[in-house]
């Protein structure tokens, strides 16, 4: 008898949270109210994981009890890193539970380096990394006065921190003008030599800054591709104001805020073209360039589009801007459902 034939999954949903939610927290009132709904109806049993430095312990002693591990943490959050969780999730997957996203995973793909290192797939751009402070304050200077506004990116990070807009202004000492993507932000003037020491902590956790070219086409929105696995499984696109300058009124004013993220399923007409390359051509090129196996993939991720330069018959093309593998969330309605069948399908290929 194949008894794995027969074994009823179960995972766990790690999610951040202090104590009271760690004791509170149900299928039923966790915000993956859908996901865990999905996840029963497709035979797997899935239970919330709060997870807090403090208690530690008993999060990786409940983790070693299931079969699989879904990750939602946020890379920073609230002054925290997830340093000390991406250490008990390498554990935990080292003694048998299988984890989306792994760490290591994460680290290929879901940090701002992942910009750097597949620059040459048809969704790159002119970009370029910095390793250490020195280089930063060697090369940047002269990219930036040559080549017109540039967006810096430090590795790691959420929610617009360490993201900023920079031009440089005509001054006779090296000035520029910065935005930080942060909600809220105005742009400030300052020396050049100014700005790039306040990048330079950038360089601890995560170890490098990336460099892009600015997209003018910004305003007409960002397009989020949203995965499961290698297919697509929905698509959301949103008018953002990140490092496009508050109106008059202030970054606080309605006309400051960020449009919604309208939804849309993987079948979305007018996201065919993009669906068509993720599928057929970038994800299958990330995967070989990172040395990612199918099986490894996160059974949700996003990768975040900004509009490029029309092509030459008027066409859209698209630049990448960050993809997200550590808390993507909210999701499509579609979400849920290719979240289920990509864990079952990756229990069941395990058991073969």
């Amino acid at each position: 008898m194949d008894t794995k034939s027969s074994h009823r999954y179960s995972v766990a949903i790690v999610s951040r949270g202090d104590a009271d939610a760690r004791r509170d927290t149900t299928p039923q009132n966790s915000r993956f109210v859908r996901v865990f709904e999905a996840l029963a109806a497709a035979g797997i049993e899935a239970q919330p994981a709060i997870y807090d430095e403090s208690f530690a312990g008993a999060v990786s002693e409940q983790l070693l009890g299931v079969d699989g591990v879904l990750v939602w943490v946020d890379p920073i959050h609230q002054g925290k890193t997830r340093a000390e969780l991406d250490a008990l999730l390498r554990d935990v997957a080292a003694r048998g539970p299988w984890v989306s996203a792994h760490p290591e995973v994460i680290l290929k793909m879901g940090v701002k380096e992942v910009l750097y290192r597949t620059r040459q797939l048809g969704w790159g751009a002119d970009t370029h990394r910095y390793d250490t402070a020195a280089a930063f304050r060697t090369e940047f200077p002269g990219r930036l006065r040559d080549g017109g506004p540039r967006v810096l990116k430090q590795n790691r990070g959420n929610g617009g921190q360490g993201v900023w807009k920079v031009d440089a202004l005509p001054n006779a000492v090296p000035a520029v003008r910065v935005l930080h993507a942060l909600r809220g932000s105005v742009p400030e003037d300052m020396a050049l030599d100014v700005f790039l020491a306040r990048c330079e902590p950038y360089f601890g956790w995560g170890g490098c800054i990336i460099d892009q070219p600015f997209q003018s086409r910004l305003p007409d929105g960002m397009i989020r591709c949203y995965m499961s696995g290698a297919k697509v499984a929905g698509f959301g696109h949103q008018m953002i104001k990140a490092l496009i300058p508050p109106p008059p009124e202030g970054p606080d004013s309605p006309e400051a805020q960020p449009g919604p993220r309208i939804m849309h399923g993987p079948d979305a007409p007018q996201f065919q073209a993009l669906r068509r390359l993720m599928e057929g051509e970038w994800t299958p090129q990330m995967m070989e360039l990172l040395a990612i196996d199918a099986a490894s993939l996160p059974v949700i991720w996003d990768a975040d589009f900004l509009f490029g330069p029309r092509d030459a018959d008027g066409a859209d093309t698209y630049v990448l801007c960050e993809i997200n593998a550590s808390s993507c969330f909210a999701i499509p309605d579609e979400a849920p459902a290719a979240i289920a069948r990509s864990v079952r399908g990756r229990f069941v290929g395990a058991s073969r």
